[in-house]
């Protein structure tokens, strides 16, 4: 786990405190669960996230500032953030908790998340913490600022499938790659063909890639449908570092 934070503990035993569910301290008395470290990694990622969008978006409004924040810090967010970091691996649940799928929870993920941030926090002080905050939700926070119309190509797929089939886009994902290189990618279908593929550190991230290619893809035929040339398939996706751009 260490080694996927990106960052050495002084203290290891409080991301270990991190990781301790309530179930798990009921069958091994004597030790602290992860909750006051929650409550603390929850104050510390709104005021990471709110202080950034506070200094690099002085035009956008105080409601927008508040909805862009929403849009990062809220459970189902942190709950992928922690799958992409593979938290759940290192989770001490108790033997009903895990048997019953909690590794894979998003509320105990969520809540978990928070633990460790808070555990950076009082470990390595405030911007230890906030470049943590900012590795794992940078991306997230720059697409909830662009906002619809912006650079969320997912946003912008969506509107138009809507507008023109009168249906949603379908993401498709697959991973390659070792468990500590692993990469996903997402293939994007709309009325029932596949028109953008795109890689990423994550399946947000390889989600972004595959929609930008795809709404490019059929904005550019006018009429909303696909452009001729070759399939998503038949040409190299685009890396996630192009999404960036």
């Amino acid at each position: 786990m260490i080694a996927r934070l990106g960052r050495p503990f002084g203290d290891p035993d409080l991301l270990a405190r991190a990781m301790a569910h309530r179930s798990w301290c009921a069958e091994v008395p004597g030790n602290l669960s992860n909750e006051r470290l929650e409550f603390l990694g929850d104050a510390v990622l709104g005021l990471v996230v709110t202080d950034y969008l506070y200094r690099t978006y002085p035009d956008l409004p105080e409601g927008q500032l508040a909805q862009v924040r929403a849009s990062v810090v809220n459970a189902e967010v942190l709950a992928e953030v922690a799958e992409e970091i593979r938290l759940g691996a290192d989770l001490r649940l108790g033997k009903g908790e895990d048997a019953s799928g909690g590794r894979e929870k998003p509320s105990i993920l969520s809540d978990a998340m928070e633990a460790v941030i808070g555990a950076v926090y009082i470990d390595g002080g405030w911007n230890a913490a906030e470049e943590l905050v900012m590795r794992l939700l940078g991306e997230r926070i720059v697409e909830g600022a662009a906002g619809p119309g912006g650079h969320d190509y997912k946003t912008r797929l969506q509107e138009l499938s809507a507008r023109v089939y009168d249906e949603l886009p379908r993401y498709h994902h697959v991973s390659e790659g070792p468990d500590h290189a692993k990469r996903f990618v997402a293939t994007v279908s709309v009325n029932g063909e596949a028109v953008g593929r795109g890689e990423g550190r994550s399946k947000k991230q390889a989600e972004q890639v595959a929609a930008r290619m795809a709404w490019e893809r059929l904005a550019g035929a006018g009429t909303g449908r696909p452009t001729t040339g070759p399939s998503p398939d038949e040409q190299p996706p685009p890396t996630a570092e192009e999404d960036d751009a």
